[in-house]
């Protein structure tokens, strides 16, 4: 580890004028610990925000949820707004690392993390990502964790978030505090896709700071679910996984949202199985149409293939289950 210096913020506007000098936020330090450790990361000075006002989960006037970015996954789980109005996002935290880094990672800190590609962690290998470039050792090496869809030929690797994949899902918007003050993200433009610019992964300015994450309303009844699918049971991220919310009145579906994670460079978006289930009545038959389109513009890599398939039988999965019919 490289020698840095170590200053704590006590207000918002001190930690925001810290970060525009140059300096890195720092709360859980789940992540950002562990990559200075591998001196992937190599930041001069670290920011203490752990103190600030960002530890609230409050329900907004219209019926939409705020989760302050210094909550503890642990926390957001079990607190009983989430679990009522989006338990897709409890479920998500619950399947999330370990109960130990649960409790001390926070919501800002997890959306933030960055890749668990063996690549970008090994500073001996090349990686477009950790040095610009240097290209991608992950395209003919070991990519059978990696991505299928959003890809390019600068980078492959995954965004290793489960409870990004909701919020990507449900819409979520971030809110962010800056030098020029405060501004709003949509969360799907929040993670960027690598293109020939991987190194550059979440559309942050220079000193800004995540203050919270906001789940707009959606219509009631509203039926969710998160369904993450890996080698191992504990403590593992995902081969793929599937965040589904359902909103049927009449009988036919009203409101469509659905993402899946493990899959993609980002959190994705499925807008085409949406589109397919909205209007329709649940059925056997439309959970495995709908879900047929989970892969569209997929590319995958010689020793990812199945994922094509694992995906697509994951979305098909959780439609029927959160859809009523398993």
């Amino acid at each position: 580890m490289h020698p840095f210096d170590f200053t704590k913020a006590s207000g918002t506007r001190e930690a925001v004028n810290a970060g525009r000098r140059g300096g890195r936020y720092i709360a859980g330090g789940t992540t950002l610990v562990d990559l200075m450790r591998e001196t992937v990361e190599r930041p001069e000075t670290l920011v203490d925000i752990s103190g600030l006002p960002l530890g609230e989960v409050t329900v907004t006037e219209r019926g939409g949820l705020r989760i302050g970015a210094l909550v503890s996954m642990s926390e957001a789980a079990a607190h009983p707004k989430v679990r009522t109005l989006y338990p897709v996002v409890s479920e998500a935290l619950e399947l999330s690392a370990s109960a130990q880094l649960r409790n001390m990672a926070t919501i800002g800190g997890n959306i933030m993390q960055r890749t668990r590609c063996a690549y970008f962690r090994d500073v001996t290998a090349d990686c477009n990502k950790r040095e610009p470039g240097s290209g991608c050792a992950a395209l003919h090496g070991h990519n059978r964790t990696h991505a299928i869809l959003g890809t390019s030929g600068d980078c492959v690797a995954t965004h290793p978030s489960d409870v990004a994949v909701p919020f990507a899902a449900l819409e979520a918007r971030v809110h962010l505090l800056g030098p020029d003050g405060q501004r709003q993200v949509p969360f799907t433009d929040f993670l960027l896709r690598p293109g020939n610019t991987p190194q550059r992964e979440q559309a942050l300015r220079k000193g800004e700071l995540i203050t919270t994450v906001e789940i707009p309303a959606h219509p009631r009844p509203l039926r969710s679910g998160y369904l993450k699918v890996r080698d191992r049971q504990s403590y593992e991220f995902a081969l793929t996984s599937a965040a589904v919310a359902l909103h049927v009145r009449g009988g036919v579906i009203r409101e469509a949202k659905v993402a899946a994670g493990g899959v993609g460079t980002v959190p994705w978006k499925l807008p085409a199985v949406e589109q397919a289930l909205i209007g329709e009545r649940p059925s056997d038959r439309l959970w495995a149409e709908a879900a047929r389109h989970a892969a569209d513009g997929a590319r995958p890599l010689q020793h990812n293939r199945f994922k094509v398939e694992l995906l697509q039988r994951t979305v098909e999965r959780q439609l029927r289950v959160v859809g009523g019919m398993k």
